[in-house]
């Protein structure tokens, strides 16, 4: 099981394939496991990176608290491990959060982002009395709980739902919490304008509640794509697999050549 020493904490990471590197970044309670449909297809044409955040799944509990920074510095260290220069930065929900922080504070490493039922920030009362539950849930310990509805909600057959929970249920509850928190406190729409580098967002057409966010990210942004998926809601990588690796695959081709690739992930 390959592991990342990280500031004495071990992380969990995995990669399969060769060729343009696209890591993905998980929301809280779940795990890399989430993007297991993104890692069987897209391997056979890219190099797909993976990771466990710190307090979740296979990776250990971090005495640091949870935060963008700290992930996004993860994420660098786990890159310069594997010698990648530059990758497409993809996240999924709250991990989109941090694909925005990403580019914002090292856009340097990045070829472009991926957005997924992301948010700039947390505006709308439905979502924020949703992750203050989750909250709670968490700090009374009940982690198990929080892995099954999330786990089943997101899973479409029951091989994935198995693997997805006994994964998710492994989460340490105080790095959770971290973790939701500084997702509902996040706000870094004033800065959107300064991301110049290619973004795509991705939206299901019946996850209506986040609209808003979709419409806010595509003024916003100075050089970004916006999609909706027919018939898909929030759980995109899971239940719209199909369309979403599309969808990445020919935002990745349209944004790179052999040539100018070979330049920005080996800094030949």
């Amino acid at each position: 099981m390959p592991m990342l020493n990280v500031d004495g904490n071990s992380l969990y990471f995995s990669v399969k394939g060769k060729g343009i590197p696209i890591l993905f970044i998980h929301p809280p309670v779940l795990t890399s496991i989430n993007f297991e449909n993104q890692i069987k297809e897209l391997s056979q044409y890219f190099q797909v990176i993976t990771f466990d955040i710190r307090g979740h799944g296979k990776s250990q509990y971090s005495s640091k608290p949870i935060t963008y920074p700290l992930i996004v510095s993860d994420i660098k260290q786990l890159l310069n491990h594997l010698e990648v220069k530059k990758a497409f930065i993809c996240g999924y929900s709250a991990g989109a959060s941090i694909v925005l922080e990403f580019l914002l504070t090292s856009k340097e490493q990045a070829l472009g982002g991926i957005v997924i039922s992301g948010m700039s920030e947390i505006s709308d009362c439905r979502l924020m009395k949703r992750i203050s539950f989750a909250i709670k849930l968490a700090q009374a310990r009940a982690v198990s709980v929080l892995a099954w509805s999330i786990s089943w909600s997101n899973s479409i057959t029951q091989k994935l739902f198995i693997k997805m929970f006994m994964d998710s249920k492994k989460g340490d509850p105080r790095n959770i919490v971290q973790y939701y928190k500084y997702c509902l406190n996040y706000n870094c729409t004033s800065q959107l304008g300064n991301i110049n580098i290619p973004v795509m967002l991705i939206y299901g057409k019946l996850d209506k509640p986040f609209y808003n966010y979709a419409r806010l990210l595509h003024e916003k942004l100075p050089c970004n794509e916006l999609m909706f998926i027919e018939n898909a809601d929030h759980r995109i990588p899971t239940k719209s697999s199909n369309a979403l690796n599309e969808i990445i695959n020919q935002f990745i081709k349209k944004h790179t050549s052999t040539e100018k690739t070979e330049v920005n992930l080996y800094g030949r």
